[in-house]
């Protein structure tokens, strides 16, 4: 993997996984938790999306394989699906998804439902896996590259766990809206490129 790929990788998982946007949600749903209570939360939360992810990263392809979907036909699905994902971003929708759903939870440890799945280990990051993970080009070597990609994106994550009150009062919800927005435009342009890779490989257009 070069330089390219590999910053292609970060900025797809980090835009679709969003540490920004994830740490409100994270503060709403361990409000009136200790301090340790809460760093016990994050951690295990981050632990299982590692986990779900690298299940996803490393078998996701086999799984398409026994269903009968090629690769091209689900890069283009995955592409859409990260698609609908910045639109959702672009006009704050994804944000008040999140705010109503760390509102109506009410379990005790929010680690696995909702930190864990679907706000961090979501349907666009587990795609995101999959199509980074396969290729005619894709050995071994890019593949753990690309599982490393996904564990710093998942420690930013845990780091904006661990500061997420002081990272709201400084930006604010305005300053979190604008941040959001233009991860979405990036976002946006990543999945269109998805997409056309799809028809590219069906040679339904020139590479």
């Amino acid at each position: 993997m070069d330089m390219a790929s590999a910053l292609t990788s970060f900025v797809t998982l980090l835009v679709v996984i969003d540490p920004i946007g994830t740490a409100p949600m994270f503060v709403a749903l361990t409000a009136g938790m200790s301090a340790a209570r809460r760093r016990v939360v994050a951690l295990r939360a981050c632990a299982i999306a590692v986990f779900i992810l690298t299940v996803f990263g490393l078998a996701g392809n086999t799984v398409l394989e026994s269903l009968g979907i090629s690769l091209p036909a689900f890069r283009i699905a995955g592409g859409l699906l990260l698609f609908l994902i910045a639109v959702d971003m672009l006009f704050e929708r994804r944000t008040k998804r999140r705010e109503d759903r760390a509102q109506e939870d009410d379990e005790h440890d929010p680690s696995v439902f909702p930190l864990a799945t679907p706000l961090i280990a979501g349907p666009g990051a587990m795609a995101a896996m999959i199509l980074l993970n396969t290729g005619t080009d894709v050995d071994w070597i890019d593949k753990l590259e690309v599982h490393l990609v996904m564990f710093a994106v998942i420690s930013l994550v845990l780091a904006m766990f661990m500061i997420g009150g002081l990272i709201e009062k400084a930006l604010g919800r305005t300053g979190i809206l604008v941040v959001t927005r233009l991860l979405g435009m990036l976002l946006a342009a990543l999945s269109v490129q998805f997409v056309l890779d799809g028809l590219a490989a069906l040679g339904v257009m020139p590479g």
